[in-house]
């Protein structure tokens, strides 16, 4: 762990708290993590939907429960101390959902998948060839827009359009379905990996948190785990690549919007990713918002309105520009994950989501969902 786990500002997240069966609303003061948990206002969801959030988290009374760093080291523990809280994602009843191909880095690596047909010993050379027949600098296209219409046709010309480029220069986001609410793990839980995948990788990426109105009133960090091989064989398999116990990751905490946080400092957040293999391999990458080709507010507009609603809100991850090509286990091979890797994506922002990578048949199974919360919370009488 390091200073920058969490950072300064209103932060709302939840805990597994000692005596309490369900989890607790916590927030970050002087040091310290706090219960504040109330009634009518016992999930992220309520806070969010509130229409005071950040004000709701930074007056709220609550009780301490002694350091955010002690918290923050038992959650990343392999065998949790129950006697002390750990953290759990920082939502609740929201839905995740998820966008993609929103960088051009991340774009050519989902055409060179969906090429290699999910054979990854095949990505080098079809990486220079892609490149040899594109020709052009596609990140200063706006999608959408009369020159990407126009780069559209050259390449179809060419032969080698394809549907991830449809999404990432047409007019149309890439938005699915990342996973179910209650489904998605935080800070220092494992992550999870389908068994018959043998490449994969990492997708650090900023989440946003969105109301059923869709305003967007903060932000977290996320790792959309991503199955190369399973949607490089045909991106109708979207679901098995990106939703398996344990593959959405969220946290620390929800950073909510106030006078020095904004979602234009995380349009200019740079992003970090740290891999930290036990067999001593170590992966290191950058995503730079700023490089992002549609904004955030346009995704949030693809995501929700009159076309779609969501009833309690979601968080909706943005997409990254990683794509990680460094060779693990042989040359061209490129990279994918082993079980006991610990991925690390930070930023000053937001701090530092910190998960260990295992398969998502041996993560521990997802039993607890919204049934379950809003039952407890009844016999808490907190609704």
């Amino acid at each position: 762990m390091s200073d920058m786990d969490y950072p300064d500002g209103i932060l709302v997240g939840r805990a597994r708290v000692p005596g309490h069966d369900h989890p607790r609303i916590v927030t970050v003061r002087d040091g310290d993590l706090f219960d504040i948990t109330a009634k009518g206002l016992a999930t992220v969801r309520d806070i969010a939907e509130s229409g005071r959030a950040a004000e709701h988290v930074r007056s709220a009374p609550g009780v301490s429960l002694g350091s955010a760093q002690a918290v923050l080291a038992n959650s990343v523990a392999a065998d949790h101390d129950a006697s002390v809280p750990s953290l759990l994602s920082p939502i609740d009843l929201q839905a995740i959902k998820a966008s993609g191909v929103t960088f051009v880095v991340s774009l050519l690596e989902r055409v060179i998948e969906e090429q290699a047909r999910g054979d990854k010993s095949r990505a080098d050379a079809l990486r220079s060839e892609i490149l040899d027949l594109i020709g052009m600098d596609l990140s200063e296209l706006v999608p959408g827009s009369d020159a990407a219409v126009k780069v559209k046709a050259a390449l179809m010309e060419k032969g080698v359009w394809s549907q991830y480029l449809e999404v990432g220069i047409g007019p149309d986001a890439e938005i699915f379905t990342k996973g179910q609410p209650m489904s998605a793990v935080g800070y220092g839980a494992e992550v999870g990996l389908h068994p018959s995948s043998s490449w994969n990788n990492p997708e650090p990426e900023v989440a946003l948190l969105v109301t059923s109105a869709g305003a967007i009133i903060g932000a977290t960090l996320g790792n959309d785990v991503n199955l190369r091989d399973v949607e490089g064989r045909s991106a109708l398999l979207l679901g098995k690549a990106k939703d398996n116990n344990a593959s959405a990751s969220l946290g620390p905490f929800v950073r909510l919007f106030d006078g020095d946080f904004t979602l234009e400092t995380i349009k200019q957040s740079e992003i970090a990713l740290r891999v930290e293999g036990e067999d001593g391999f170590v992966l290191e990458g950058h995503s730079s918002m700023s490089q992002i080709s549609r904004t955030p507010e346009s995704l949030v507009a693809a995501t929700l309105g009159a076309h779609h609603q969501y009833p309690d809100g979601l968080v909706l991850y943005l997409g990254t520009m990683f794509a990680p090509v460094q060779d693990r286990g042989g040359a061209g091979m490129g990279f994918t994950h082993k079980l006991g890797d610990v991925v690390s994506i930070s930023t000053s922002s937001l701090g530092t989501l910190s998960n260990t990578v295992n398969l998502s048949t041996k993560c521990p199974p997802w039993t607890y969902g919204s049934s379950h919360l809003l039952r407890d919370l009844a016999k808490a009488d907190l609704l």
